[in-house]
């Protein structure tokens, strides 16, 4: 049981690398300047020559589907009104 616990944790700790490769996104651009068989990506904001890893774009990744938020402002009255206080009606 200790042997194949160990066996585990050794093997999830070296195919740890491999699974947290950066992104690479595709570039939307109408001029490729890339050497064949490479295009456009952006790799941490960076944009460069190479393959990408991710199936959107650069910026289809930065878009964002939900609506914005606006908060609305709700003018509260006084409950009481004393004689001379402006804004009292």
């Amino acid at each position: 049981m200790r042997l194949s616990l160990t066996l585990a944790a050794g093997l999830a700790c070296l195919a740890a690398p491999a699974l947290a490769q950066t992104p690479v996104y595709a570039f939307e651009s109408k001029h490729n300047f890339c050497p064949a068989g490479l295009q456009p990506v952006t790799v941490a904001g960076a944009v460069c020559c190479g393959v990408p890893n991710q199936h959107q774009t650069y910026q289809q990744a930065k878009r964002h589907p939900v609506a914005k938020h606006y908060s609305h402002r709700t003018v509260k009255r006084a409950r009481t009104c004393p004689e001379g206080v402006k804004g009292c009606f």
